[in-house]
């Protein structure tokens, strides 16, 4: 059989990709000023659901109080409005 009738005809699919859980700035306002807030803490909020690879912080909506966030990975927007709120983001390994 000829080998373009034996590879597959549809695009590729990364079996080693990781899925990360969302948050947005905007949802951290369920949380009180000066917290310390990290995966278990989102998850009991209920803004993660499931933890799979980790959390990313994205940087949609604002930010209005001082924060100390533990997350896996953080947008560049994200580290500077919770910077300039006053507050930190921790990256976890």
């Amino acid at each position: 059989m000829p080998l373009q009738r034996r590879v597959p005809k549809r695009g590729f699919n990364n079996i080693f990709k990781k899925h990360y859980a969302i948050v947005n700035i905007q949802d951290l306002s369920a949380f009180q000023a000066q917290a310390v807030v990290g995966p278990q803490q989102l998850m009991e909020a209920g803004l993660v659901k499931k933890l799979q690879a980790g959390v990313k912080l994205l940087g949609d909506g604002e930010v209005d109080r001082a924060l100390t966030v533990q997350v896996h990975k953080a947008s560049a927007s994200a580290v500077q409005k919770i910077q300039a709120a006053g507050g930190q983001v921790e990256i976890l390994s």
